[in-house]
């Protein structure tokens, strides 16, 4: 097979390169900009483009497929001649399933949790030496990429995103995968570029219910209103099973889950969490995988990239990297590292980077977010509101939509890191939470051992 790809240096595109290279596939690819880890990764796989930007006469008759990532424009030039010579062209969710369809398929689903769920069952189905494919939305300890296509496993797991599939289709890339065990998490309206109002957003996830296979299963939160909604207006032929909060205690810093008459310690942190971990639990049940194994496999789980990700510890201090950007997300993060360090000092800094977060009409959805935080901050930069195209963000409007007193807004690196470097950080955290990099903010500038 053929494959190239238009906008190789994605996430998850560059990664499902390397898996079909990997495959035995002849794979090319071109992109106007790529990034680390996506640069290092693609070069010792051969694949990195001689130079960046678009190329039509890469575009030839003998190529199979052209994936296309949802970073290409419609007028992409490479877009345009392998259409004119009508070759297939595939968002890279579609051609996924392609890759599945003769598989059992497990999709997680939700706004927030997702990948954290997704990794847990694959750390634990790896542990439990089973077979499978997946596809995840970030990097976790012990897999070395985020995409798995082999010829012979038997399951599929993969990480449901809610947003458009690619230029070429505007479909949510989850409404691809038609899910034998489908797991919603949780709704909280996000992407309102795309989503314009809640119910266009909440839509999206009942259109994925209705996706599961003929007599399929659905997981759900049923702690969440909305995701119990749905579930209760689900087709009768699914099998529904709902999942809460598991009993839990924290003692000394350290989380518990409480299991009959034992307690089993655990690495990660948060009420979120513990019901991620049942969410994962239940769909490792589908897989016969039984609760005491699921547990003893579950309680060396540190999580995924950049979900509560421990960066520094010493006895006085943690610094959190956290993906945490939209309103659900940064209520929850923030009262587990509470909630876990209540006698510590937490200070907590968010970036708005999205389109969502930095919309004027969607940044009142913020209000009280930040309330657990002892000193906390937002970043922003002036040069992505222009690459985005968005007016009417102030620090003023900020602080108004935050509705936290105190709070801080900084539009330049250099300004949050000289306050960040003017702060003690004695029986104190850190808490940095962004789906971007705040410029490239080198948070291990601000260790103490340095500032000394």
């Amino acid at each position: 097979m053929n494959i190239h790809f238009i906008a190789i240096g994605g996430s998850v595109m560059h990664n499902l390169a390397l898996c079909l290279r990997s495959k035995g596939y002849n794979v090319s690819g071109s992109d106007d900009e790529i990034f680390e880890p996506a640069v290092s990764a693609l070069r010792k796989s051969g694949l990195l483009p001689e130079k960046t930007g678009w190329f039509p006469e890469k575009i030839d008759r003998h190529l199979d497929a052209v994936i296309l990532g949802m970073h290409a424009k419609p007028d992409n030039p490479e877009l345009l001649k392998a259409l004119q010579l009508g070759i297939p062209v595939y968002s890279f969710p579609a051609y996924v399933y392609e890759q599945i369809k003769d598989k059992t398929r497990i999709v997680i689903a939700g706004s927030h949790g997702k990948t954290t769920i997704t990794s847990m069952i694959l750390h634990v189905m790896k542990k439990r030496h089973l077979d499978f494919d997946y596809l995840v939305g970030s990097r976790i300890p012990g897999f070395e990429h985020m995409v798995k296509l082999s010829h012979k496993a038997p399951i599929a797991v993969l990480e449901g995103d809610e947003y458009l599939s690619s230029a070429m289709d505007t479909s949510p890339k989850f409404l691809h995968y038609r899910p034998h065990i489908a797991l919603v998490s949780g709704i909280a309206w996000d992407h309102v570029n795309v989503f314009p109002t809640f119910e266009t957003y909440t839509n999206q996830f009942r259109h994925f219910i209705e996706s599961i296979e003929p007599h399929g299963t659905l997981i759900f939160n049923n702690e969440d209103p909305h995701v119990r909604q749905l579930a209760i207006n689900a087709r009768p032929d699914i099998r529904k099973i709902p999942y809460r909060t598991p009993a839990f205690e924290i003692c000394n810093h350290q989380l518990y889950v409480q299991v009959r008459d034992r307690k089993v310690p655990l690495k990660i942190i948060g009420k979120h969490n513990l019901q991620n971990l049942e969410g994962a639990r239940l769909v490792c049940e589908q897989l016969g995988i039984r609760q005491t194994d699921y547990l003893h496999a579950i309680a060396d789980f540190t999580g995924a990239s950049k979900r509560l990700e421990v960066i520094y510890q010493n006895a006085q201090t943690i610094f959190f990297r956290d993906f945490a950007h939209s309103p659900s997300k940064l209520r929850a993060t923030l009262q587990a590292v509470k909630e876990q360090y209540p006698e510590r000092r937490l200070i907590a800094c968010m970036e708005l980077h999205t389109y969502s977060s930095l919309n004027p009409a969607f940044i009142t959805q913020y209000a009280a977010t930040m309330d657990p935080a002892d000193i906390a901050v937002v970043y922003y930069n002036h040069h992505t509101l222009e690459l985005k195209k968005i007016q009417g963000i102030t620090p003023e409007l900020i602080q108004t939509a935050f509705s936290k007193p105190g709070l801080q807004v900084f539009t330049q690196k250099s300004d949050l890191l000289h306050f960040l470097k003017s702060l003690s950080w004695e029986h104190t955290n850190l808490l940095m939470m962004s789906s971007g990099n705040f410029d490239g903010l080198d948070v291990t500038e601000l260790i103490p051992e340095k500032i000394k």
